[in-house]
């Protein structure tokens, strides 16, 4: 992609992060297509693989050019959300941009405090202030 197009994407980013509830519920907060613009308002994303309950791998273009996956792995009584996003900086034609240095640690800075943002604010909402220790409410 950059730098003579070697296919390695600038931005390698990977998160986990624990919400308290079924791997289900936290599906469905990515189940509507519009959520996405909420979450990530300068990407577009096509599904390529609709796992339910496991997740969610899209392709990326707007922004970034590459792939994205969110997949969700039962632990315990919750689930433990895990993000993957492998991309490059694109122009506004969809081709890959080579960052310098310092402003592709700006983007990955920015992209991976972005990820953990959604998964603490899923975290907040989906728990509704569930205590530590406490069992899952009731259906």
């Amino acid at each position: 992609m950059s730098d003579s197009d070697n296919s390695v994407p600038a931005l390698d980013i990977v998160d986990e992060t624990f919400l308290a509830v079924p791997p289900g519920t936290v599906a469905a907060a990515f189940a509507d297509p519009r959520a996405w613009s909420r979450y990530w308002p300068d990407l577009v994303l096509e599904v390529y693989t609709d796992r339910g309950d496991k997740g969610l791998r899209w392709t990326v273009r707007g922004a970034l050019v590459g792939t994205m996956e969110i997949w969700l792995e039962p632990v315990l009584d919750g689930t433990l959300l895990h993000y993957f996003l492998r991309a490059t900086p694109a122009a506004a034609d969809g081709t890959p941009v080579a960052l310098r240095p310092a402003g592709l640690r700006r983007e990955f800075d920015r992209r991976a405090r972005a990820a953990k943002g959604i998964a603490l604010g899923l975290k907040e909402i989906l728990e509704d202030g569930r205590e530590p220790g406490i069992p899952p409410r009731s259906a």
